[in-house]
């Protein structure tokens, strides 16, 4: 059988973190199970986060107008890309596993990161307007978003004072990993670590491991399946009737998304659903 390669794409400033605690953890697991593993520790490598016209080498298609998706599709298709986001994407290319490892700031990733996903997943090397969502080019690749928060659970329950956690998670389940392609896996959402006694802290940590020595196995997050939209101008690339029709009875809506007016699915984007 073929070794299984992990890239744990990593967003912490300090190595004393609970985030690089987790990371270690996820290195140890897999390794143990045999997978070559590769981090990118974005902040050591300090890795630029403004997506420029300094990520292509030569010359520009069109100077007098830059469109930076544009310019990184032709880039990309000439062997163009700078140095650094052309390795990424190497690393990326092995990868059966992706775990994304970073405190939430702001309801979101890092800007560090969110230059990582802006610079590394060009159009051509993870999505063409063919090739997205259930027919993405990652269709093959599972991938994870393991976080701390400075919030509580509570806090995030859609009774809670930030809301339903549901609801920030979509645009990047749905919005960046679904749409290339990923199976995207259940969160892995460490809460409030750095209010919570060292024992929970360790036990923390100790879930993590044992989940990753399943993770394979995993079923991944419910979406909406492309085949349930009429994918044309004419259409509006919206909910085909029928299924609409089909869910008019239903207490929910279909995700936390397309809720179509309806309570959203709990847990939609936080536990896979069992069948």
């Amino acid at each position: 059988m073929a070794q299984k390669t992990a890239l744990i794409v990593y967003a912490h400033q300090s190595p004393a973190s609970f985030n690089a605690a987790a990371r270690d953890v996820a290195v140890q697991a897999l390794t143990k199970q045999s997978y070559k593993v590769l981090v990118s520790d974005l902040y050591a490598m300090n890795f630029k986060a403004s997506a420029t016209a300094e990520d292509i080498n030569g010359d520009l298609k069109n100077p007098e107008h830059f469109i930076y998706n544009n310019e990184m599709m032709v880039a990309w298709q000439d062997g163009r890309l700078s140095d650094d986001i052309a390795e990424e994407q190497h690393k990326l290319e092995q990868a059966e596993l992706v775990i994304f490892q970073f405190p939430l700031y702001w309801f979101s990733i890092p800007a560090i990161m969110k230059g990582w996903i802006d610079r590394v997943l060009t159009q051509g090397f993870a999505f063409t307007l063919q090739k997205m969502y259930d027919n993405g080019i990652f269709k093959a690749k599972k991938a994870i978003l393991s976080f701390t928060t400075g919030g509580t659970e509570s806090m995030f329950k859609p009774d809670g004072v930030h809301g339903d956690i549901n609801v920030p998670l979509w645009p990047l389940q749905n919005g960046v990993l679904r749409f290339c392609g990923f199976q995207v896996l259940a969160p892995q959402i460490f809460w409030c670590p750095a209010h919570t006694p060292p024992d929970a802290r360790n036990a923390m940590l100790e879930a993590w491991r044992e989940r990753l020595n399943g993770v394979f196995a995993e079923k991944p997050l419910s979406f909406a399946p492309t085949e349930y939209f009429d994918l044309s101008f004419q259409g509006g690339f919206c909910l085909r009737p029928e299924v609409k029709e089909k869910y008019a009875s239903e207490s929910y809506g279909i995700t936390t998304a397309q809720h179509l007016g309806k309570p959203l699915p709990p847990d939609n984007q936080t536990k896979a659903t069992q069948s």
